[in-house]
């Protein structure tokens, strides 16, 4: 199906991937999907994602079938930090919802991507008030990553998470396919590894992520650059939700203020 088809059936001339990224708008106005708005600041939002994206990004982080409170005493839209057990500080501050909404202005699906790559505020927020550790905005990254890999002709079983060498002039990003870019290392979810390390997902949408990780052939950090480095390895072996997982690897570097060209790289094998 063409993007003009997929925009048909939406009900909307919103560029399919643009779509994805304004989706789930409503967790950042502390809305239900019930409560839910059509449109946002003069913007077409909340709009189902083609070919079934959304619904297998959310089953590699969270559980199918009726959510239940996982965490006692927190019913808040809010995430809570496996690094600092708290909510971000951000939440306290007034710049947030602004910040979100210029995030879903832009309109270019690139330019969108790496807004969304580069935002902090939009990561305040879970994925469900249920499972307060996963992220929307990694959600939201794995919904464009699979939804552009699986328009390109690919199946879930199909896809890998690469790791994206960084400097010397090797592109970083990958559009709509890079889940992640911070302290030197981008994941990439993609049908086309080619020659960089990566690891195959799984025949289907799990959450697996601390068994992708541990696959991938050579060590997305070097394990010569410091205990920091390696106590983020460890966890990242045990967490299994991909979207609680991205978004402890961006705030356990931003936390310990770890990472930059000399820290991150590849390092030896398995």
């Amino acid at each position: 199906m063409s993007d003009a088809a997929e925009s048909a059936v939406s009900g909307s001339e919103v560029a399919p991937l643009v779509g994805v990224y304004r989706h789930d708008v409503h967790k950042a106005r502390l809305r239900s999907h019930a409560d839910a708005e059509d449109w946002v600041a003069g913007l077409r939002v909340n709009q189902e994602v083609p070919r079934g994206a959304d619904g297998d990004a959310a089953v590699l982080s969270r559980p199918r079938g009726e959510p239940s409170q996982t965490f006692e005493g927190h019913d808040s839209p809010y995430r809570l930090s496996l690094v600092s057990g708290s909510i971000s500080p951000l939440v306290e501050a007034a710049s947030v919802w602004p910040a979100v909404r210029d995030l879903i202005q832009v309109e270019d699906p690139v330019d969108l991507h790496a807004a969304w790559l580069a935002s902090r505020e939009v990561g305040v927020f879970s994925e469900s008030v249920y499972y307060p550790y996963t992220s929307l905005k990694y959600h939201t990254l794995l919904a464009a990553a699979l939804f552009d890999n699986y328009r390109a002709g690919y199946e879930f079983e199909d896809l890998y998470l690469a790791v994206e060498p960084v400097g010397e002039g090797a592109p970083s990003v990958v559009p709509h396919r890079t889940i992640l870019e911070t302290a030197g290392v981008a994941l990439t979810v993609t049908g086309e590894p080619g020659e960089r390390p990566a690891a195959r997902l799984g025949a289907v949408p799990a959450r697996s992520f601390a068994d992708a990780w541990s696959r991938l052939p050579e060590h997305p950090f070097r394990a010569d650059s410091g205990r920091e480095w390696r106590i983020l390895d460890a966890q990242l072996r045990r967490i299994q939700s991909w979207s609680t997982a991205l978004q402890y690897i961006e705030d356990y570097c931003r936390w310990f203020d770890v990472g930059g060209g000399s820290a991150a790289g590849f390092g030896g094998g398995r």
